[in-house]
């Protein structure tokens, strides 16, 4: 039997484990590419919402734009953005240090803003309580930036310390616009999706498949996007689903993300230069978990010692179970789609096996 044959079985077999432990959950999205490999499971061809692995799509428009000389990553945000918008987002301590942030503090999360996904805040429920019980509910960039602005304080003055945050996605998709001179999904279109072939892709609630706008009303129904459950419940049908935008508004398919990773890494999108900085690891996000500019990097023995062969990966993180990561140099690239924000840990155990499989092919 041939050795790739060999391997198409193993990596079945891990799908099939661990979708046996996941108590009525869809079933995982999985694609595996490698040389000689080409392995999918579950729904291949069904959009779903990429959540936070759409900031490295964030990131990558804020380096394009750095290269064209459009924007300056180390130039003040009130520089870059209307007068008020920045305003009660990081007063530290009696001051307002707003002058001191810059487009890099955002991509590498230090700018001291807070997070309105999982931060505290003074309303007496976590955000994500506030987006399942008001599913109905809309919201926009300047919306997300308000609760902050009225519900959080910053975590630090700038550069001072690491703290992920999907406000400052928000502002730095806001940096993007302005210096775009385009709305984030006309640059999305423009300059990643189309470019890369993505045609099945767009930012959920601003745009549609091939770059119109959005006029749905319940664009996740018109897209058929795959169940995203936060918390227990399924927002793929909800309006609340809005709260993310540039930190994760992507929707995309499996094949469309490999699209984008091999793009990425072949320097179709950003030179050496800006891929270097993105991966630049300065931080860690959590045990095994590090991150650059937009960009996270898996030191798998960080989750348990005897990892420590595994080849370091680089891509990003999404909060229902979504990865998107390869290693270049070995041509494995990685994705995942769990669905709920409850299988994260559990995630990493399917993604280490099908990375362990698909080195052993290789070897």
């Amino acid at each position: 039997m041939p050795r790739h044959t060999d391997t198409t079985a193993a990596l079945q077999k891990a799908v099939d484990r661990f979708r046996r432990d996941r108590d009525g959950l869809p079933h995982p999205q999985v694609l595996v590419r490698a040389p000689g490999i080409d392995f999918a499971a579950g729904d291949g061809e069904r959009r779903f919402h990429t959540a936070s692995v759409g900031k490295m799509m964030t990131a990558t428009l804020a380096f394009q734009l750095a290269e064209s000389g459009r924007l300056d990553l180390d130039a003040p945000l009130t520089t870059l953005l209307p007068r008020g918008e920045v305003d009660g987002l990081f007063e530290h301590e009696g001051r307002d240090a707003a002058a001191s942030v810059t487009p890099m503090h955002l991509l590498t999360h230090t700018s001291g803003v807070a997070d309105y996904f999982e931060g505290p805040n003074d309303t007496g429920e976590p955000f994500t309580a506030l987006a399942t019980r008001e599913t109905d509910r809309t919201f926009t960039p300047a919306s997300l930036l308000d609760f902050t602005r009225s519900h959080q304080r910053p975590v630090g003055p700038p550069g001072a310390r690491f703290s992920y945050s999907d406000t400052g996605f928000v502002l730095l998709g806001r940096v993007v616009e302005e210096a775009g001179g385009a709305t984030l999904g006309a640059q999305l279109h423009e300059r990643i999706l189309a470019p890369t072939g993505m045609d099945a892709s767009c930012l959920l609630f601003h745009t549609v498949p091939g770059g119109a706008a959005s006029v749905d009303r319940d664009p996740g129904a018109a897209l058929d996007i795959a169940p995203i459950l936060v918390d227990g419940v399924d927002l793929s049908r909800a309006r609340s689903l809005s709260c993310d935008w540039a930190g994760g508004g992507v929707v995309s398919t499996l094949d469309d993300l490999h699209r984008f990773s091999q793009a990425w890494h072949a320097g179709a999108l950003i030179g050496a230069g800006s891929r270097a900085r993105m991966a630049r690891v300065e931080h860690r996000f959590r045990p095994g978990i590090h991150y650059g500019a937009g960009l996270m990097q898996l030191r798998y023995a960080g989750f348990f010692p005897l990892l420590v062969g595994l080849p370091r990966t680089v891509g990003h993180l999404g909060v229902t179970g979504v990865h998107l990561f390869a290693a270049p140099e070995r041509d494995v690239t990685i994705v995942l789609n769990l669905h709920s924000t409850r299988e994260m840990t559990d995630s990493f155990q399917l993604h280490i096996r099908l990375l362990q499989t698909v080195l052993r092919a290789l070897r």
